[in-house]
C-alpha cells in the first residue's frame, strides 16, 4: 500500500454482509483520525471545555477513529499537521 492511501478489507460471512456498526467503530484505531469541517455552533456538544466561540464560524475538529474528539482548530491544514504529529492518518469526512 502506498504512503497517504488507506485501505481495508472485509471478507462478509455468507448470511451477513453488512459491517455492524462495532466492527466500524474499531476500524483504524489508534491508527486513523478524521477531520470533519464543523460549525462553531457545535462545538459546546463536542468540546464543552472549550471557551465560548463566536456564531457562523468554520472550523474542523480532529476526531479519533472511534469519534473521540481530539482537537479543534481554524484551519484543515492544521488539524491534518496535528494527526502526522501524533502519528495517525488523518481522513476527511464529508
Amino acid at each position: 500500500m502506498s504512503e497517504g492511501h488507506v485501505a481495508f478489507e472485509y471478507e462478509a460471512k455468507s448470511d451477513n454482509k453488512a459491517v455492524s456498526p462495532e466492527t466500524l467503530a474499531t476500524l483504524g484505531e489508534g491508527h486513523i483520525a478524521y477531520v470533519k469541517q464543523i460549525r462553531s455552533e457545535d462545538v459546546p456538544g463536542l468540546f464543552p471545555e472549550a471557551p465560548k466561540i463566536a456564531p457562523g464560524l468554520k472550523l474542523f475538529a480532529l476526531h479519533a477513529a472511534d469519534g473521540t474528539p481530539i482537537m479543534l482548530t481554524d484551519s484543515r491544514e492544521a488539524a491534518i499537521a496535528n494527526a502526522w504529529s501524533n502519528e495517525l492518518q488523518a481522513v476527511s469526512v464529508h
